[in-house]
Formats: structure tokens, C-alpha cells, sequence
């Protein structure tokens, strides 16, 4: 099941419409009370698909409920937005968005964005690998998707999670910006590397003092200590 959380009539019930043609339950909600109500009552879907600019609650303030919460917090979201600013985009992957499409977006764009998070997510397609990983303290669960560090378990996102899998799994040798767009998020960034610098900070401060093994190589990408 996928919600899609959007106050325009015409595009929630096109996003919808879509879905169900292409295989997915989907369900629509015009804003955050209809939509958590559901979550209460019919469990937690696959993925949300969330608007920014809603009544109430905008679309921010319901990521970091559904964040928060032990029982949301690892639903992949992918924030719906007409605002073209990076500071917004930013805001959104910070707070624990798995994606995110600016509007006016394509529908198969927007179909292909949704099958790449569930991918990762192992909601749809490949899962992990079942391998461990660790590192001066942090040890990276691929088949349980739990990182601890220091023996504490910390709360990843889906792409924070799929980032640190991929430079431990390479542990010493340099993963450039690109790499880390076109492995992690599956497809053309059009050369964002913000959306990796953001996840790569938002991992340093959840893995404390142990997140200082992720080195910044200027101008390239980042890296692991050996």
C-alpha cells in the first residue's frame, strides 16, 4: 500500500489512478488528520508519498511525526514539492525524506522514483546482502538493517543506512559523489552532490565520535578509514 498526502484533488487522484494501474494499492489524503487516522487504523504502508504545502500540518511537520515515532519511522517517504529552492530540498532530506519530486513531475518519472526507494527499502526487489560490516565501533547489520556504534543502536534513514553500507563495503578506498548518487538513489541526479554532503553530515552527527572515520576527500567524494 502507498498514501499519497496531497491537497490538490486533481493530482492525488491522478498519483492515485496511477498507481493502481501499475500493480500498487494506493490510497489519497488531502491532508495529515485523514492521513494518520489511517496509519492508526490500517498499519503502515510500503511508502508515502507526501506534499509539503498542506493544510495544517505541512508536509515537514508530519515527516518528523512519522520520524519520531518508533512504529513510522522507517516507512520510506518521498516529499512532493512545487518549491525549486535548495534550501527546502535540503530541509526535507535533513529531516529524514528518502526522496523527493518537483513539481510539475512526470508520472513514470515519479512511478520509477517509488520502485528504486522500495528496492532499498526491500519493500519491492532486492533486499540486503546479509553481510556485516564494521569499524572502529560502528557494525552495519545488512540482513537484520540495524547500525550500531559503540554498542548503541542508531536510527538511520534508508539512504543514510545505504550510504554507510556502501563506503564500509569499500572501506579505505575513495566512493566519489556521483558513485554515491548513481548506487544509492539508482539513477541521474543531474549533479546535486548537496543531497550527498546532506546525508553525509546527517550520518556524522547520528554516529557521534565514531562518525569522524568518514572522510572528506576535497573535490572528489568521501571515504572510510582503513
Amino acid at each position: 500500500m502507498i498514501y499519497c498526502v496531497e491537497d490538490d484533488g486533481g493530482i492525488r487522484e491522478l498519483v492515485v489512478y496511477s498507481l493502481r494501474n501499475t500493480g500498487f494499492d494506493a490510497e489519497g489524503f488531502e491532508s495529515g488528520e485523514p492521513f494518520f487516522k489511517a496509519l492508526k487504523n490500517g498499519g503502515a504502508p510500503e511508502l508515502v508519498l507526501l506534499d509539503i504545502m498542506l493544510p495544517g500540518e505541512d508536509g515537514f511537520a508530519i515527516l518528523k511525526r512519522l520520524r519520531s515515532n518508533p512504529d513510522t519511522r522507517d516507512i520510506p517517504v518521498i516529499l512532493l514539492t512545487a518549491k525549486n529552492a535548495e534550501f527546502d530540498k535540503v530541509s526535507g532530506l535533513d529531516g529524514g525524506a528518502d526522496d523527493y519530486v518537483t513539481k510539475p513531475f512526470g508520472i513514470m518519472e515519479l512511478i520509477s522514483r517509488i520502485k528504486a526507494v522500495l528496492r532499498r527499502s526491500g519493500g519491492r526487489g532486492e533486499t540486503g546482502d546479509g553481510e556485516k560490516y564494521s569499524a572502529f565501533g560502528i557494525v552495519l547489520d545488512a540482513r537484520k538493517h540495524i547500525v550500531t556504534a559503540d554498542g548503541e543502536e542508531v536510527g538511520l534513514t534508508l539512504k543514510e543506512f545505504e550510504v554507510l553500507r556502501l563506503l564500509l563495503k569499500n572501506r579505505g578506498a575513495v566512493i566519489t559523489r556521483d558513485t554515491l548518487l548513481e548506487r544509492v538513489w539508482g539513477y541521474d541526479f543531474d549533479g546535486e552532490t548537496r543531497t550527498v554532503d546532506v546525508h553525509i553530515r546527517s550520518l556524522r552527527r547520528k554516529l557521534g565520535d565514531s562518525g569522524k572515520i568518514i572522510k572528506t576527500v576535497r573535490g572528489v567524494g568521501y571515504r572510510i578509514e582503513d
